[in-house]
């Protein structure tokens, strides 16, 4: 048995794949211990105990939660001296252009803890100051005293000559203070040039290693020996607990990766690849444009801070189905980003809430029923509902039913905008591509969502609440690898025994993971740019052809292409480990039927159970599609129809 795991900050979502078929299940989120309900929901959905597990793979906010909160391990850094006030001085950015007195956040390291120590190389690699172990020592002894719980180490070039660097952490063992696990070296984790990106996301996974650490301990404690523990990254792949204990700064952002995974493995396999994928989950929506594959980008913040990894290129916004809505000062109806979460969570949940939500709203719309939500087995308090709306609405001088539309129509103005950051805004027309609607409550807004930027066509997955933990088991182990090549000429063929280093590297490490070499795949990639720019694009290798490849590519993102030298920054390779993937067969027969609805339906809008809906079904809005993990919302002027797959077409008439 494989099982899927997403913590979400309301539900956690559980998918189980064994003897061919798919088994799912949903439960509340335990914040305080995030642990505590992904155990509970193992048991309640293994048969006979958790012995029969083979693999569990889990996606997981702890790294993302730690930073936010601040409350990740105590962490020392240790660099060239000269640089120690280098997590400080940055960039030079500033959040807020005409802000006077900007507000940046800070660091995760107190300067108290930055240390420097003499050495130096030079940008060959040549080493100017060797590295001086008498302050060395004298620097480590400090940071014991102070209890430090983990360092960071990045040295000038060290991504050209990683010797000082390793010299480091050998004394730091030999003294036996700290494990290998708690001391993070910049030539491994980030060996690029750009000094403050590179100390940034080095300090970042030193800052969250020991919780990663911690928390992953306790879950493998609690599962059986035989079975394996795998943890979703920030780019979409999955790795082993040991892998992710190392590269713990790479699951910071891990999140709604596996929804995007998910969405394009089912629609991808229903013939639609051009995708915009909406996850509306109880705090927050994530959107992501897949024009053909995933999109993924080199670098990201989180909490203001710089992050140089390769992660899915996913935009997010403080807008879902426990966002608040209150009238502000001047009279304007608000929603988000405050959340109602889990605890209490909205009104109609009967947990306590006292605040009205966008669940709320569709409580009073009658588009979340109380017969058939969470599959009838948890009861919704819909009259309680109705009393606050009702509230909001004399605040507004609206009626219950216009404050709900109210609430539903700003929550929507949100997620448009989202929508647009990723498609527009980039230059792609949403028209062309077929939104994914997924999470808890997307399928609710996608048909809103969708008029509101042209698009014709809606693709609601099987088990569209429980599709990120789907998205686990779809996805593949990958790992990056990268070397600097600074100033090399874009000459595929002198590049390419650089290139082959980093494949022998990956070979390696991907059988070290299990994986026999028909299992394997290989992604090899540049970082190019023309001579004198200050950044560059990733195109894919090519042996001849290199500098051809970058002209077509700053074309595509710029608009024109120059007449001048090519050159590469860096040499990427991403290697993928092909797992197994969940079982999804097409139905043999898919012929159109009309089916009848539920005979509880109101006179307004009928009502399906999704579970008996064949492939083949026809039906139109206004509409609700009631199933265990989800509720889809069929507009007015909407068609759908169940394919072979026994996902939910939705198409405007």
């Amino acid at each position: 048995m494989r099982v899927g795991v997403d913590v979400g900050g309301t539900f956690t979502d559980l998918v189980m794949s064994a003897e061919g078929g798919l088994t799912i299940h949903k439960l509340l989120s335990t914040p305080e211990n995030p642990a505590r309900a992904m155990l509970d929901g193992l048991a309640a959905i293994t048969p006979g105990g958790l012995e029969g597990l083979t693999q569990v793979v889990h996606g997981s906010t702890v790294a993302t939660n730690a930073i936010l909160e601040r409350k990740g391990a105590r962490t020392a850094l240790i660099t060239t001296q000269g640089f120690r006030d280098i997590l400080f001085i940055g960039r030079q950015n500033r959040p807020a252009l005409y802000a006077l007195q900007p507000q940046l956040p800070p660091p995760l390291i107190p300067r108290a803890l930055c240390r420097e120590v003499p050495e130096r190389l030079d940008y060959t690699g040549a080493v100017l100051t060797r590295l001086d172990f008498a302050a060395l020592d004298a620097v480590l002894d400090d940071l014991i005293a102070a209890d430090v719980e983990a360092v960071a180490v990045c040295f000038l070039y060290s991504y050209v000559n990683p010797a000082h660097e390793q010299a480091v952490r050998t004394r730091i063992l030999e003294r036996g203070w700290l494990r290998e696990g708690q001391i993070a070296l910049s030539c491994e984790v980030l060996p690029e040039f750009r000094e403050y990106e590179r100390a940034s996301t080095t300090a970042l996974d030193a800052y969250v290693r020991p919780v990663m650490s911690r928390y992953l301990s306790h879950l493998e404690a609690a599962l059986p020996a035989r079975a394996t523990l795998r943890v979703m990254k920030s780019d979409g792949g999955i790795v082993s607990a040991a892998r992710a204990r190392q590269q713990a700064v790479q699951t910071a952002l891990s999140g709604p990766a596996a929804g995007v995974i998910g969405a394009f493995a089912q629609a991808s396999r229903s013939g639609y690849d051009h995708l915009i994928t909406l996850d509306i989950g109880g705090t927050s929506t994530d959107v992501a444009l897949c024009p053909g594959a995933p999109a993924r980008r080199p670098e990201s913040e989180i909490d203001g801070l710089p992050l140089r990894i390769r992660l899915l290129d996913i935009d997010t916004v403080g807008a879902g189905g426990g966002s608040i809505a209150r009238v502000d000062s001047g009279g304007a109806l608000r929603v988000g980003p405050e959340s109602a979460g889990s605890a209490p969570g909205p009104i109609c949940y009967g947990r306590g809430g006292t605040q009205v939500t966008v669940s709320d709203a569709h409580a009073v719309l009658g588009r979340l029923d109380a017969a058939h939500f969470l599959g009838g087995r948890m009861a919704l308090d819909a009259a309680a509902a109705q009393t606050a709306v009702a509230a909001l609405g004399t605040q507004m001088g609206q009626s219950p039913e216009a404050a709900a539309l109210g609430v539903v129509a700003v929550a929507n103005a949100n997620i448009d905008r989202a929508l647009r950051r990723v498609s527009v805004a980039r230059g792609y027309d949403p028209r062309g591509f077929t939104l994914v609607a997924f999470g808890g409550a997307g399928p609710l807004h996608a048909c809103a969502v969708a008029e509101g930027l042209e698009m014709r066509r809606v693709f609601v997955p099987r088990y569209p609440g429980v599709l990120c933990a789907f998205g686990l088991l779809a996805a593949d182990v990958t790992l990056e690898f990268s070397r600097s090549v600074l100033g090399a000429a874009a000459d595929g063929a002198a590049l390419e025994p650089l290139l082959d280093d980093l494949l022998e590297r990956a070979r390696a490490d991907l059988a070290a993971e299990g994986f026999a070499p028909e299992q394997m795949a290989f992604a090899p990639s540049a970082d190019l740019r023309y001579r004198g720019q200050a950044y560059e694009l990733n195109v894919p290798f090519r042996r001849d052809g290199l500098a051809d490849g970058f002209h077509a590519a700053h074309e595509r993102a710029y608009g024109h292409a120059l007449q001048r030298p090519v050159e590469a920054v860096n040499l990427r390779v991403q290697a993928v480990g092909l797992t197994d993937k969940p079982p999804l067969e097409p139905a043999a027969d898919c012929t159109p039927y009309t089916p009848d609805p539920l005979p509880t339906s109101p006179p307004t809008m009928a009502h399906y159970d999704r579970a008996a809906l064949r492939p083949g079904a026809i039906f139109t809005g206004p509409a609700l599609a009631f199933q265990l993990d989800s509720t889809v919302y069929v507009a007015a002027g909407w068609q759908a129809r169940v394919d072979a797959y026994t996902h939910l077409i939705l198409e405007r008439e």
